[in-house]
């Protein structure tokens, strides 16, 4: 499995990004919602122009998708979790395997391979409550071929989240 991805194809790389494009990458990260006919008023672009290089932002992958978001007590999660695992063997065959298995999960809403700790996947969980957290880490993830131990943290709140990225230049 392939761990390190391409950001972005060879069309349009960040270093090629004038004032238009960073505009149009911030404004579309606070209101992706935002229309065309507005969101070219706010750069200073006719219609046409703006959603060329909008789809040219989209083509070469800088923007990769669009998203609601959405009020996760009002749906039910009551409590999140950041989720330290250790694993048996470090080969891309056992990662594979564990990502396989992660993806399955609904209420892993990511999961990172890390360094520099003592373990090597941290996960952020979103559960109903503590019982439901315990049946998943208890009945999936402690039981998936490679996990060796487990070390959970529970978030008391939000200090950032869903924060705007900058483009950034060597």
């Amino acid at each position: 499995m392939e761990y390190y991805a391409n950001k972005m194809n060879d069309s349009k790389t960040n270093k090629s990004l004038d004032r238009f494009d960073r505009q149009l990458l911030e404004i579309l990260q606070h209101e992706g919602r935002i229309s065309n006919q507005a969101l070219a008023a706010r750069v200073n672009l006719s219609p046409s122009p703006c959603l060329r290089r909008v789809r040219a932002l989209e083509a070469a992958g800088l923007i990769t998708g669009y998203r609601a978001t959405v009020d996760d007590k009002k749906l039910g999660y009551g409590i999140h979790v950041v989720l330290m695992i250790r694993m048996d063997e470090h080969t891309p065959e056992r990662f594979a395997e564990f990502e396989q298995q992660i993806e399955k999960l609904p209420e892993v809403q990511e999961c990172l391979l890390i360094t520099g700790q003592e373990a090597e996947y941290l996960l952020r969980i979103s559960a109903i409550d503590i019982d439901d957290y315990q049946r998943l880490l208890l009945q999936h993830i402690t039981r998936i071929p490679g996990v060796s131990g487990v070390h959970s943290s529970f978030v008391l709140r939000h200090v950032l989240k869903d924060r705007v990225l900058e483009p950034r230049f060597d």
